[in-house]
């Protein structure tokens, strides 16, 4: 059943959409085309002998279209030179070479990269002494105007609703100020600090007034984690308490989406609502499945009344009855249940786990039905997971190894000065400060135990653990690197060596660390080297501890029985430097692990059975990927 139905763009399927929203396959087909647009006003008005003026943002969001930037001034010849350019945001206080700053960012995501003049970039200071911070924003406004104000604004959209660090609550016509952040954004912003404690609790931030002045604004979001918000600022009242709504009363405002971002939009999510749409299969699929759930009906106790009364009409006008229809959506939704004598039994299995934990907290009772079902069972893990370990468990464990040290008459004099090394760092250490080479291994050894641990309770032997230790990830940064040609070669010698039948990818693209999706860029890029005869049969996607699928999504569900559950819970334990609290346990759940795992799983087997479908405990839920 193909699901690459065409979005509609056509007026009828966009008059709720109160900022005009343009949807992109990707982040990388969004950005190339705002470039393109920068890029264009850039040479018009060089040819003109004009200055440009840029809005600037920083983060995940923009970074694609700095890339493409950076490629038109390589390749292409984009002149720079005459821009001047005002970023939006800097946290307060914030040292201009803290890795965490904006300034630091900028310089290594764009401006050491062109040729802007040092003299025309300005971005808000986070080292001012606070009596001065009132008059640096007054000029700071000045200068903007000084300028002639600014042509192009790029902004992205946070969780809350916010744009740049304008959080709920802020004035339309507020202007660059010192403010004081808001819980869910420090919370959001905790894995580039290495904790949420070392979140500045204020910050500089352009103002709502400030940014509307913009002749034109792009407001970009990418991934299904902004899909929500994105929806309340589009479609949703003019209101502070998201105030990327402000947008709506911009002449030249724009919203920027790809696919997974855009999916809460009501063109995307419920298109028949709207208007006559082209019934594929797909369509009749999840709008059968959305009027079940809209009902609070089974699908096989649906009836003509209900398909007449909820835009529907027309599909059922387009076949025999509704007992038909039911009938084909139930048969699909069936199909998908592999009941532990339906999987596969005798294949090479292969797990990708961007994390130590990712497999057993996503798959880990598909992983041990899989291993008694006979399978040659193997996990890859992707990177060590060395920044997601507290300090304090770090040095727990050596306080362990230092009497195992003494008691064994293994405490010579290389292990005494590797255990001072570290202790003398972690006692000087200042927040937010990149650990040591030394430190990072000691984190990474502790998490590599743990997922063996984990890996021998679901059956799984150490001998079958890859640890591949991916270079993108080894900056000891929460921001990494691109991937490369080092981390696809990698991936593809375990893929020739294993030689699996089936490989799961985690495709939880809403991870808040972007290493799920860095790692699945690396495989995919790897699976496009191997030689048909190389090729898995099948390619499963999984999702991490963020969120499940869809139903109308889901291809495989694998059931779990309350005890099969619970021997999963038992083996995320094993992960004991992410329990009680994981160091980045994202911006909006605050439960372990273990109980996310629970509720997801408890509650995709309600999902299946509210629509009818046999109940289950519990299920695990997998999208076949289609190249």
């Amino acid at each position: 059943m193909k699901r690459n139905a065409p979005i509609p763009t056509s007026e009828i399927f966009t008059r709720l959409e109160r900022i005009p929203t343009t949807i992109y396959p990707d982040a990388q087909a969004a950005a190339a085309r705002v470039a393109g647009i920068i890029a264009a006003t850039i040479r018009e008005n060089n040819s003109r002998g004009k200055n440009t003026v840029l809005g600037l943002a920083t983060g995940h969001t923009p970074i694609d279209v700095y890339r493409e930037l950076i490629r038109l001034h390589r390749e292409d010849g984009l002149d720079l030179s005459k821009c001047i350019t005002f970023n939006l945001d800097e946290y307060y206080p914030m040292p201009p070479d803290s890795i965490q700053s904006y300034v630091r960012w900028m310089k290594e995501n764009l401006f050491d990269h062109v040729n802007i003049p040092a003299a025309n970039i300005h971005i808000p200071d986070g080292s001012l002494p606070e009596d001065q911070v009132e008059a640096f924003c007054r000029d700071y406004e000045a200068k903007i105007k000084a300028a002639g104000g600014i042509d192009i604004q790029i902004l992205g959209i946070g969780g809350t609703g916010h744009i740049g660090f304008n959080e709920p609550g802020s004035s339309p016509d507020s202007v660059t100020r010192l403010i004081t952040l808001d819980s869910a954004t420090r919370r959001g912003a905790a894995s580039d600090f290495f904790g949420e404690a070392n979140v500045p609790r204020r910050a500089i931030t352009m103002g709502v007034g400030t940014i509307l002045k913009a002749r034109r604004i792009f407001c970009l979001a990418f991934g299904e984690h902004k899909a929500s918000v994105v929806r309340k600022a589009v479609e949703g009242p003019l209101t502070d308490a998201v105030v990327a709504s402000f947008l709506q009363n911009h002449p030249q405002a724009e919203v920027v989406v790809d696919v997974a971002a855009a999916g809460a939009l009501t063109r995307v999510a419920t298109p028949w609502v709207l208007g006559e749409i082209e019934w594929t299969d797909y369509n009749e699929h999840r709008a059968v499945i959305w009027l079940s759930n809209k009902l609070n009906k089974s699908l096989l106790k649906l009836d003509a009344s209900d398909y007449d009364e909820n835009h529907l009409a027309s599909l059922l006008r387009k076949s025999e009855s509704a007992d038909v229809i039911n009938r084909r959506v139930y048969g699909r939704l069936f199909a998908t249940i592999a009941d532990n004598g339906q999987l596969v039994s005798g294949k090479r299995i292969l797990c990708f786990s961007p994390h130590p934990d990712d497999d057993v907290i996503s798959m880990g009772g598909t992983l041990s039905h899989l291993v008694r079902r006979g399978n040659e069972v193997h996990v890859a893990y992707m990177t060590s997971g060395n920044i997601a370990v507290f300090d304090d468990y770090a040095l727990q464990m050596m306080d362990f190894w230092q009497e195992l040290n003494r008691a064994s008459g293994l405490d010579g004099p290389k292990a005494q000065a590797f255990d001072k090394k570290v202790r003398e760092f972690l006692s000087a250490k200042q927040p937010g400060q990149v650990d040591i080479e030394e430190l990072q291994e000691v984190k990474g050894r502790l998490r590599r135990s743990e997922a063996v641990a984990a890996c021998r309770w679901m059956g799984i032997p150490k001998s079958r653990a890859h640890f591949l230790d991916l270079p993108f990830y080894k900056t000891g940064e929460v921001r990494k690197r691109p991937i490369g040609p080092e981390d696809i070669d990698i991936v593809y010698k375990l893929l020739r060596d294993v030689r699996p039948h089936w490989i799961f990818v985690a495709g939880e693209l809403s991870d808040p660390h972007g290493t799920h999706r860095l790692c699945a860029e690396a495989i995919f890029a790897a699976l496009k080297r191997c030689k048909p005869e190389e090729m898995p049969e099948i390619v499963w996607l999984y999702r991490g501890a963020w969120q499940e699928w869809d139903i109308d999504l889901i291809d495989l569900a694998v059931p779990l029985s309350h005890s099969e559950l619970t021997h999963k819970i038992f083996g995320i334990f094993k992960h004991q430097s992410q329990k009680d609290k994981a160091l980045f346990p994202g911006p909006y759940d605050d439960r372990e692990f273990w109980q996310r795992a629970e509720a997801r799983n408890t509650d995709t087997a309600a999902r299946y059975n509210r629509l009818g479908l046999p109940e289950y405990y519990g299920m695990e839920a997998f999208v076949r990927w289609e190249p």
